[in-house]
């Protein structure tokens, strides 16, 4: 199963055939237009923009969006756009003193209401292009072709977003194992420093004097604790074993794909705290850079995660 990314746009557009639209060459030709856009968000988010005709199929477009979605902010739109080749419908004479009694008769209980324009006039004179009960499958088609191209669209964006968090995993892994041996260098090299000071304390202490073999034991014992307390205050092995089985996981869960967005955003979470431990925990500027790099790479994987189904 692929990962879907949340960004995607598709449309779809129907024209009625020559034999479907009405023999009145004065009727316009229409066609009806739907397009589907879609970002990021947490949850399934959807809205409809669609003409007064439509407003019915809303239930059902709804419903099969929420099958095929999960996440995502959706809007829908329809439009029905006339052909401009076509010409404008031309009321008659009956049609046009109809209207204007009903425009007399509505403002004399209604003396705010606004008289028609020319637009009004050649909208209620204008015929559909369809029978009111084809709209269902017409909008039905044209919405199971818009969300079949957006899947698609998402599916490709997805591949995208997976190959480049796959680079950062391996860019990741490799910090990782810069960092590893860096902790027994740092640890033998503290372990030779405690006992370089105590010598130094000693021949400061007893400039004339040999320390004698049990002072010079328990010096050396001293000087080993502290070696060994150094060694417990920057150990990262658990936070580079931890943030190993992160990178596995993250993998694992691109490569199966599907609903994987929530996962991976925790996943990232929990990198970056790991990234923060090995900085806090570090005694050199070698290690500093690694966790600095660390975080810049999650920051990176943490933007394209967002965008994840």
């Amino acid at each position: 199963m692929p990962v879907y990314s949340m960004t995607g746009y598709a449309s779809a557009q129907y024209a009625p055939a020559s034999s479907d639209a009405p023999s009145s060459s004065q009727t316009p030709h229409t066609k009806l237009g739907l397009e589907i856009r879609a970002v990021n968000s947490r949850f399934l988010d959807l809205s409809f923009r669609l003409p007064d005709e439509l407003r019915t199929q809303e239930p059902a477009l709804r419903t099969l969006l929420g099958q095929k979605l999960k996440r995502g902010k959706v809007e829908v739109r329809a439009a029905f756009d006339q052909d401009s080749s076509s010409q404008l419908p031309q009321p008659s004479s009956a049609l046009l003193q109809r209207l204007g009694g009903v425009q007399d008769m509505v403002q004399s209980w209604l003396p705010q209401a606004r008289a028609l324009s020319v637009a009004d006039v050649l909208r209620l004179a204008g015929q559909s292009p369809l029978p009111q009960e084809d709209w269902a499958q017409v909008v039905a088609n044209l919405a199971q072709e818009a969300v079949t191209s957006l899947l698609d669209a998402r599916a490709r964006e997805g591949e995208r977003l997976a190959a480049m968090l796959q680079q950062r995993l391996e860019q990741l892994r490799a910090l990782a194992e810069q960092a590893a041996p860096l902790i027994p260098k740092l640890v033998e090299q503290q372990r030779q420093r405690f006992l370089e000071r105590w010598q130094e304390a000693m021949a400061l202490a007893q400039p004339q004097a040999v320390p004698s073999t049990q002072a010079s034991q328990a010096g050396q014992e001293r000087a080993l604790a502290e070696a060994t307390s150094f060694a417990i205050r920057i150990d990262v092995a658990e936070e580079l074993t931890r943030l190993q089985a992160h990178l596995q996981e993250i993998e694992r869960l691109l490569k199966k794909g599907g609903e994987a967005g929530k996962r991976l955003d925790f996943l990232i979470q929990e990198l970056h705290r790991e990234a923060n431990t090995l900085g806090s925990k570090s005694t050199t500027l070698e290690l500093t850079r690694i966790s600095v790099d660390m975080k810049v790479l999650i920051e990176q994987m943490r933007e394209q995660v967002q965008n994840i189904e």
